[in-house]
């Protein structure tokens, strides 16, 4: 009785969720059908007879390995990368901080071709540091699978640098102060302190930055171009085999998004659902 009366206090205390208003149902059910209507328009399309033959040819496994392979080394490269410089937007006091942001975010609104041109140029035949590479090491990067990990970290890294700055202004610094008054290094705080602050948001941008990375089309294309077997990934080739057969393009199409809502799925943090219900 006791355990029971208990029981029922704490459902008496505990508070109700929030009702969604009716009026939000409607564009919230026109937003969702934007969304999932285009995919249905794909499966009414496709020809599931013939789907398992198109998705294991030659052309398409190895669209798939390099797309996996280049989406994976570009989301340690953004990792590697990005988490410094999100550290450094947000707890950096330096004059010009909030510009420098506004730069590092401008993949986020730049068209993808835009960034694919500018990375030819930085690193092309003719571009300043393509000369210095080149000269260097007798080797030029466009139109190499070097290339496309660079294109597919150019537009997903900003995905991660988001997720990252956003938890740490939103978290704070006072742990972080307090540690630096108790004597603890700058290192020492960011081993101890600010990574372990970042390990939720780390792996949403993860993520995020490996699903752009696998849908990178645009940069991809213009900076190394479509290659089979060396730059052409799955994005690629559903645009190649769009132009000569459209049943193949439309299989791999949905390929490339069973695989994009895997990895959002099966990957994502528990905190994107609000933790544990």
């Amino acid at each position: 009785m006791a355990l029971a009366s208990k029981a029922g206090a704490a459902a008496e205390t505990r508070p109700p969720h929030a009702r969604v208003p009716l009026v939000l149902w409607f564009p919230a059910a026109a937003a969702l059908a934007l969304v999932v209507l285009p995919v249905v328009g794909l499966l009414v399309r496709s020809d599931l007879t013939r789907l398992p033959s198109l998705l294991v040819t030659p052309s398409s496994l190895n669209a798939l390995k390099l797309s996996l392979a280049t989406a994976a080394l570009s989301t340690v490269a953004c990792v590697v990368l990005g988490v410094p410089l999100a550290v450094v937007l947000a707890r950096s006091r330096v004059p010009g901080v909030r510009m420098l942001r506004s730069i590092v975010l401008l993949p986020l609104v730049l068209p993808p071709v835009v960034g694919g041109l500018a990375l030819l140029y930085l690193l092309g035949r003719k571009g300043f540091l393509g000369i210095l590479i080149t000269w260097l090491t007798g080797e030029q990067v466009p139109f190499t699978t070097a290339a496309v990990v660079i294109a597919q970290t150019f537009v997903a890294m900003p995905f991660l640098v988001v997720s990252l700055e956003g938890a740490l202004r939103g978290s704070g610094d006072r742990y972080e102060q307090v540690a630096s008054t108790l004597g603890a290094r700058p290192w020492t705080v960011f081993r101890r302190v600010t990574l372990p602050l970042l390990l939720p948001a780390l792996g949403s941008g993860v993520v995020l930055s490996f699903a752009r990375a696998l849908g990178e089309f645009g940069a991809t294309i213009t900076f190394a171009g479509s290659l089979e077997g060396v730059t052409r990934t799955l994005p690629l080739e559903v645009y190649t085999q769009a132009e000569v057969d459209i049943d193949s393009a439309v299989a791999l199409a949905l390929l490339l998004i069973v695989v994009a809502v895997l990895v959002i799925a099966f990957a994502r943090p528990r905190s994107w659902e609000g933790g544990l219900r």
